[in-house]
Parts: structure tokens; C-alpha cells; sequence
């Protein structure tokens, strides 16, 4: 069962905003066992819509559609539908009831008439309803392929694909099952990885299917197994990942998009009732970010001081200006006084500090661009190791991140082990 997913709206095509709609749809259809054929986006413009929705028909099952269900003029689906379908617009009177309750009822303002054309529905659609919203969704069949339209607010969009899409979608179409297995490594390159399992991934079935994803300092490995036989199908990935991590068990991490490595990092850290602090001159806190990002990180990430500035290291950190002034003030000595200082000032049992040449200029710095120590403090003594990650300037902040938690994942290990 194949769907191909549109988004409407000019904002869109010029960068204005993101489309994260498509995302959300793509994810929750796959998770059902239908396959995103493509996903498009397309101008507020009648003959554009009327000329894609004819290049969609019979070719694909589904056509989800979001944008331009709104109150004023620019939005012009309910009218397109009309149009492909047609149709007339007819008043909707659960609909109207709906709007009038939202607006009066909620909002606590006097109904116009621009709300209740939200009530104006093609009469043939069958209608979705927006528990969260004024605009209806809207259901049509045309020959092999149902077209749905949605609202292009998010909340919105997310409620009638929950609530009303994907039930009636289970309900009336049967789909192969598709199974995803993501697992997370760290510390090696695509081109590394891929060599190491080379030899695996020829020998997985044919029904398996191998995709790396990867970022800087680390690459998803993401398995997708097609079928109608569940069982076999999540026997056949688990004995698969199970042999791959015989190979690559040393830069594993975690399985699973949401298996991020300060996830994996946080629960190494609850595991053993540990705390954290950062001390970040290069990163700017991006560490302490990455940390407080994890719901309930408070209970092992204590805090973080930001010592951008020279004398927030010496006035705040504690940091010797005489050690500064012999060994730079990136050096491994001033990371490693750091990283020392900060974890006595906050009480933790683990503290990361981070001091570099980011660039994308030298400056008074002696040290070349992206150069970047890391310093780790740990219950029974400091690590500090030296990089450099190049240029710009994102990518060196990136992996001076990923670094230092790659460092505090494998210092905690060795306590595990």
C-alpha cells in the first residue's frame, strides 16, 4: 500500500517555515505498514493542486494533504476538492455546532461569519473531526485512490492523523507489516563501519533491508524488514543484531531512534546513582543543552559553568592565572583545572570541561583552528585529551559534544564491567 504526502502553502516553498507535518505523517503511516511513495510540496495555486492530484490518481492508495483549510481567502483546498470531485459546498451542521461551541464556547467571542464557513464541507467528503480546531478533515474517494485533507497547523494535523486517519486506515486496508530496528553507534566514520560489517550485510535475508544515517561522530545503522509474517520477521532482526553486535559491540551505544547517546549516558549515570557538571568555554553550553534536553536529567546533571570568558575561569572557576598565562588558555592544564574545579564546586562525581579555537578565526590564540581539549574528571582521576576537528565552527562545537560524551559513556563503562 503505497501514500504520497503534500504539503500546501507558498510559506513553505520559500523557507518561511519547515514542513515537519510530513515527518509526523510519514512516521505514523509507516508504523501501520504503509509505504511513503514520495512527499511533495506545491504552491497555494488551484491548478497546481488540480494538476497533482491527477498525476496521483490510481498511481497511489493514499494522498495526504495538509494546508489550506483555513478562514481566509488564500486557503483554497476545500474549493479544489470541489473542483476534482465535482462537488458543491454544503454546510456541515455537527460542524457548525463544533465551530460554535470552540469560538463561543472556549474562546469567549461573538461567532463571524468567516468562522462558520469553516462548516462548509464538499458534500460527498466523509468528514474527519478536529476535536483540537475549527477545520474539519476531509475524506474522498476518487476511483483507486482516497484523497484526505487536513489543517496545516501541527497540533491540529497531529490529532486527526491519531485519532481519525489511522484507525480508519487499519480498519479498512489490509498492509504488510514493516519492522525498523535502529542501532546507534559512535567513535567511527560510515565508510569505517560499513567496511567492518561488509561481510554481514551480504548475508542479511532479502527481506532486510540495511540503511546507514550518518552524523558527525556517529552513524545510525537502521534495518527495515517487509512482510507479512511478523514473527518472522522480528526473529529474523534480532538474530541479525544480535551477530552484528559479535562485529561492532565495541561502538554500540544504544538501539532505537530515541536511544540518543546522552539518553544511553543518562541512564548509565541513574544506573549508578552518579552526578554530573560541565564546565564549557568552547562549547558554550551546549554540553549542559545536550544534558538538560533528557527528561529528568536533574537527577545526575547538577549544573554547568559557562566560562567563556578568561576571567570567568579565573574569577569563577578558580582557574590559576599564572597557569593561564604559561600554558594558553587552551591547553590541556586549563582544561584539566576545569574540569577539577567545576566538580568540586558542584559536588558532582563526574565533570566534563571543554576549551578550544572554534574559529572560524586565530585570533590572539596560539593554537591552530579547531583545536579543542577535553578534559574528564572522574571519581579517581582526570583525562584530558587533545583534538582538532577543523572547520567552521558548528562542526567543530558538534563533535567537541559528541567527544566528551563518547569519554564520560566509556569512563562509565569501565565502572559497569
Amino acid at each position: 500500500m503505497k501514500a504520497t504526502i503534500i504539503t500546501i502553502g507558498d510559506e513553505i516553498l520559500i523557507g518561511q517555515i519547515v514542513d515537519t507535518n510530513s515527518a509526523f505523517i510519514a512516521k505514523s503511516l509507516d508504523k501501520i505498514g504503509v509505504e511513503v511513495h514520495e512527499i511533495i510540496s506545491i504552491s497555494d495555486n488551484k491548478l497546481h493542486i488540480l494538476d497533482t492530484f491527477s498525476k496521483l490518481q490510481n498511481k497511489v492508495d493514499l494522498v495526504i494533504i495538509t494546508g489550506g483549510l483555513g478562514p481566509t481567502k488564500d486557503d483554497i483546498t476545500k474549493k479544489t476538492f470541489c473542483d476534482y470531485f465535482e462537488d458543491e459546498l454544503v454546510v456541515d451542521v455537527k460542524v457548525l455546532h463544533h465551530v460554535t461551541q470552540l469560538i463561543e464556547g472556549f474562546y469567549k467571542r461573538p461567532i463571524t461569519q468567516i468562522n462558520k464557513d469553516q462548516s462548509l464541507v464538499p458534500s460527498k467528503c466523509t468528514i474527519l473531526h478536529n476535536q483540537v480546531g475549527t477545520a474539519p478533515g476531509m475524506w474522498m474517494k476518487k476511483e483507486n485512490t482516497v484523497f484526505i485533507s487536513l489543517p496545516g497547523v501541527p497540533f491540529e494535523m497531529k490529532c486527526l492523523v491519531e485519532n481519525e486517519i489511522i484507525p480508519k486506515v487499519v480498519q479498512e486496508y489490509q498492509r504488510p507489516y514493516i519492522i525498523h530496528k535502529t542501532i546507534l553507534t559512535y567513535g567511527q566514520g560510515e565508510s569505517l563501519v560499513a567496511e567492518r560489517i561488509e561481510k554481514w550485510e551480504n548475508n542479511l535475508p532479502e527481506f532486510i533491508k540495511l540503511a546507514y544515517l550518518p552524523n558527525p561522530g556517529r552513524v545510525r545503522l537502521r534495518l527495515s524488514a517487509r512482510g507479512t509474517n511478523k514473527e518472522l520477521l522480528e526473529k529474523s532482526i534480532e538474530e541479525n543484531i544480535v551477530s552484528l553486535t559479535k562485529i561492532i559491540g565495541d561502538i554500540i551505544v544504544g538501539f532505537d531512534d530515541d536511544e540518543s547517546l546522552e539518553t544511553v549516558v543518562g541512564r548509565l549515570l541513574k544506573q549508578q546513582n552518579k552526578t554530573i557538571s560541565t564546565a564549557e568555554s568552547c562549547t558554550g553550553g551546549k554540553i549542559a543543552q545536550v544534558f538538560t534536553s533528557i527528561s529528568g536529567a536533574s537527577k545526575y546533571f547538577k549544573g554547568s559553568v559557562v566560562s567563556y570568558a578568561t576571567e570567568t575561569k579565573i574569577n569563577v572557576l578558580g582557574v590559576s592565572e599564572n597557569l593561564i598565562k604559561e600554558h594558553s588558555i587552551v591547553s590541556a592544564e586549563v582544561a584539566k583545572q576545569m574540569a577539577i574545579n567545576v566538580k568540586n564546586l558542584m559536588k558532582t562525581d563526574y565533570a566534563i570541561a571543554t576549551t578550544g579555537n572554534a574559529g572560524p578565526t586565530k585570533g590572539d590564540l596560539n593554537m591552530e583552528l579547531g583545536a579543542v581539549f577535553i578534559a574528564l574528571a572522574t571519581p579517581n582521576n582526570v583525562i584530558v585529551e587533545e583534538f582538532n576537528f577543523g572547520q567552521p565552527r558548528e562542526k567543530v562545537i558538534d563533535r567537541t559534544v559528541i567527544k566528551s560524551m563518547e569519554m564520560l559513556r566509556k569512563e562509565i563503562l569501565k565502572n559497569v564491567l
